[in-house]
């Protein structure tokens, strides 16, 4: 069972870390909130809705879902429209400590923005169907349970730690140049990703 969790958890390792939308967004919330602590609600809620997406796809729900050819068109046709909007959104934004008459997210939005980056997002639907549900199907029983675990574990560590680092580079960069320019690749990304979409749901 030892082996099912840490496996879980270098593969979630290898799929979490590189810069994506849902990364980027709890990154901007702990620089932008005035205490790390505040960005919580965007944290948690990333935490349980990847919580779910692995679950699902360790169950094979996310499969015959996503083999519906019209819901899955929807699914890549709202994940565009939203990550060029976002992409938009961060291209434009500036750190919250240098811009006057504008407040961070609150809860309640913060609440709705980390679904949408969550669950709105093909490319991470497709990384989590495509590798954690194939590669729990190896596990059965307790082996299964505790590979999950370990995918679950890591997505919470990585959230929680995103949003603190992001905190206190904030403090850090007293000039806000660096969070602009992060924003700036934020919003490449996010284009970039929403190009491929259209590219797939043109092909």
């Amino acid at each position: 069972m030892i082996y099912a969790f840490i496996y879980g958890v270098i593969l979630a390792i290898g799929l979490i870390i590189p810069l994506g939308v849902q990364n980027i967004f709890i990154f901007n919330q702990g620089a932008n909130q005035k205490h790390f602590l505040h960005a919580l609600p965007s944290v948690i809620t990333a935490i349980i809705c990847d919580s779910i997406l692995i679950i699902c796809a360790v169950l094979g729900v996310s499969v015959i879902v996503l083999a519906i050819p019209w819901l899955k068109t929807l699914i890549f046709v709202l994940g565009f429209c939203f990550l060029f909007y976002m992409g938009c959104v961060a291209w434009l934004s500036k750190p919250t400590k240098f811009r006057e008459g504008n407040d961070p997210l609150s809860a309640r939005v913060q609440v709705l923005f980390a679904m949408s980056v969550s669950l709105l997002n093909p490319h991470a639907l497709m990384d989590t169907i495509g590798v954690i549900g194939t590669s729990s199907l190896q596990f059965i029983g307790k082996e299964k349970l505790m590979f999950t675990a370990g995918c679950i574990f890591i997505s919470s560590c990585w959230f929680f730690g995103l949003s603190v680092l992001g905190h206190f580079l904030h403090k850090l960069d007293s000039t806000g140049r660096w969070l602009e320019r992060v924003n700036k690749v934020s919003a490449v990304i996010m284009w970039t990703i929403a190009g491929y979409i259209g590219y797939l749901l043109i092909s």
